[in-house]
């Protein structure tokens, strides 16, 4: 499956997630949500994958914890960012991550070109809103956070991806990990799902949809092409959401949205999808 059509599955499922996390920000706290999201998406993906029956290799495990203690790290304070910041903003700030990677790693004009394009394009469907509210500050300081680490996703998440125990495997070391070393922090705040059956399936419902299926889509595509492609690739997130609504809510786009679309499609089309990198392990190097 190209890795375009693999983004717009992942864009769907993560705006189902959220559909279904709107309903309980009000009995849980923001980031005791997205705690919640990376535990009970450790352990299906523990469960499904069974990484104890891989031998692991200290640099492998090591990545793995990393990686996942960035990926909680993420979420936690994406959750916090739009407790204070309207949602437009937040995704369009947070995306400087992703344009830091292609700018850093890109191999030439095309892909610096196609991530500025794709940059605008975010802006653009996002609707940025510049009335932030006497508590911005906080909201700002928490979405640069999770710009950085959305930046080291990418590149801690290419690692694990093309690993010896990597891909989907790796992920399940990584939420695990995540889970765990945010615990002692969240973990308190999620007590209400103890309490309701009817919480506690919704919070799995949006940890499979957010965190589960789109996870596991990107550490496809992350084995698939460079980290500067999967940057641009990125933009397809909010692309898509404009689509569903589009079609599910009749909420129709128009004027700069329109724009935006296009900006995010070309440059997608000028990244060059096509120079995928081979599903395969780098080669080490000659002794």
């Amino acid at each position: 499956m190209p890795a375009p059509l693999l983004f717009v599955v992942s864009g769907l499922t993560q705006y189902l997630g959220a559909a279904l996390a709107v309903g309980i920000f009000g009995t849980i706290a923001a980031a005791s949500v997205a705690w919640l999201r990376i535990a009970v998406a450790a352990v299906v993906l523990v469960v499904w994958q069974r990484p104890w029956r891989s031998r692991w290799h200290l640099p492998d495990l090591r990545t793995a914890v990393v990686f996942g203690a960035v990926l909680a790290l993420m979420n936690v304070a994406f959750y916090i960012a739009i407790d204070y910041l309207p949602l437009g903003t937040a995704v369009a700030i947070e995306f400087l991550g992703p344009v830091a990677v292609a700018a850093v790693t890109g191999r030439g004009w095309r892909d610096r070109v196609g991530i500025a394009v794709a940059a605008v394009g975010v802006v653009l469907l996002a609707g940025v809103s510049l009335d932030t509210g006497p508590d911005a500050v906080i909201g700002l300081v928490a979405i640069l956070v999770s710009a950085g680490c959305w930046a080291a996703y990418i590149l801690l998440g290419r690692r694990v991806a093309r690993a010896a125990n990597g891909g989907i495997t790796g992920l399940s070391v990584a939420m695990a990990a995540g889970a765990v070393l945010f615990a002692p922090f969240l973990a308190g705040g999620a007590a209400p799902v103890l309490h309701d059956a009817r919480l506690a399936a919704l919070v799995v419902a949006i940890a499979v949809c957010s965190s589960v299926v789109p996870y596991a889509l990107e550490q496809v595509v992350l084995r698939r092409v460079r980290a500067a492609t999967f940057a641009v690739l990125l933009a397809m997130l909010p692309a898509t959401a404009a689509v569903v609504g589009a079609v599910l809510l009749q909420q129709v786009p128009h004027g700069l949205e329109v724009v935006g679309l296009l900006l995010v499609s070309g440059a997608i089309v000028l990244t060059g999808l096509d120079r995928e990198d081979p599903p395969t392990t780098e080669a080490p190097p000659p002794a």
